[in-house]
C-alpha cells in the first residue's frame, strides 16, 4: 500500500518532467538518507530521471562547496542552507524545508538503558557513565552547547567522543568504543548492535531542520525542483515516518 501510495505522488510529476528526464546530481547529509533510500527510486521509475547522490556530513558539505563543487541540489540542515545561500553557493528563495529531525540516545544492545525522563535525568546519566559519543553534525553541535548550559562540560570532557564526520555515533556504540551515544533519531535507528532508547526529553531537545535548494550551477533545476516536490509530497509521510523524521 506504501509504495502504491508513492507511486502515486510520482505520477503527479511524471507528466512535466517525462520529457526532459536527465540526471539529477544530489549532494546530501546523511540525517535524510534512510528515506530518501526509499523514495528516491520510485521517483526515478515514474519520471525517467536518474539521480546520482553523493553522501557527506555537513562539515564536507561545507568544503566541497568552498571548493566550488557543482550540483543540482544540496540537501543538509536548514542553517547549513541559509549559510550557503549568503555565500552565493545557493539559489535564493529555492529551500524547501524537507523533513524534521530530534536527537536520539543509544547505548549498546542489552545494555541498560538511561533514565531520559527529564534534562535532569540526562545529567545525571552522563555523569555516570564511562564514555559518551555524538557527531560533528547539527545534533552534535548543539549538544556540546547544552552540556555547557548543565554545567558539567568540563567534568565530561575526558569521556567525551566527537566521532570522525561521517562515521554513525551508533557503530561506537555497537562496538563499545562509547557507552552512551547521541545523534539525529534518523541516522541511530538502522544501525544494528544498539539499542535505540529514545528522543531527549523535551525540556532538552532539540529539533533540527532538513532542507533542499537549488546549487548556483544547477544544469537540471527542473528535475531537482520535481525531486524536492516528490519527497515533499503527502504520500512520502508515512515513509518519513517511520524512518524516525517528521515532514519539514
Amino acid at each position: 500500500m506504501k509504495s502504491t501510495l508513492v507511486m502515486a505522488a510520482a505520477s503527479a510529476v511524471l507528466v512535466s518532467t517525462m520529457a526532459n528526464a536527465a540526471e539529477i546530481r544530489v549532494l546530501s547529509s546523511n540525517a535524510i538518507k534512510e528515506a530518501y533510500l526509499e523514495l528516491v527510486p520510485q521517483f526515478e521509475k515514474a519520471t525517467e530521471h536518474k539521480v546520482t547522490t553523493t553522501w557527506a556530513p555537513t562539515v564536507e558539505i561545507m568544503k566541497r562547496m568552498a571548493a566550488g563543487e557543482t550540483f543540482d541540489l544540496v540537501i543538509m540542515s536548514a542553517d547549513g542552507i541559509e549559510k550557503l545561500t549568503r555565500d552565493g553557493k545557493l539559489v535564493a528563495g529555492s529551500r524547501v524545508d524537507l523533513v524534521k529531525s530530534g536527537i536520539g540516545v543509544a547505548v549498546r544492545k542489552g545494555a541498560a538503558k538511561p533514565d531520559l525522563s527529564s534534562g535532569e535525568a540526562v545529567k545525571q546519566a552522563l555523569l555516570a557513565v564511562k564514555s559518551i559519543g555524538y557527531s560533528t553534525g547539527p545534533s552534535g553541535v548543539y549538544l556540546g552547547g547544552l552540556f555547557g548550559r548543565m554545567g558539567i562540560a568540563e567534568e565530561i570532557k575526558s569521556k567525551v567522543k566527537v566521532v570522525t564526520p561521517g562515521v554513525p555515533v551508533g557503530t561506537l556504540v555497537a562496538s563499545g568504543e562509547v557507552e552512551i551515544g547521541f545523534q539525529q533519531v534518523s541516522e541511530l535507528l538502522p544501525v544494528a548492535g544498539i539499542d535505540y532508547v529514545g528522543p531527549l526529553p523535551g525540556d532538552i531537545q532539540h529539533i533540527s531542520v532538513f532542507a533542499g535548494a537549488l546549487h548556483q550551477g544547477a544544469t537540471n533545476a527542473n528535475g531537482a525542483q520535481a525531486l524536492v516536490k516528490f519527497l515533499t509530497a503527502p504520500a512520502a509521510v508515512p515513509v518519513i515516518k517511520s524512518k524516525g523524521l517528521e515532514p519539514g
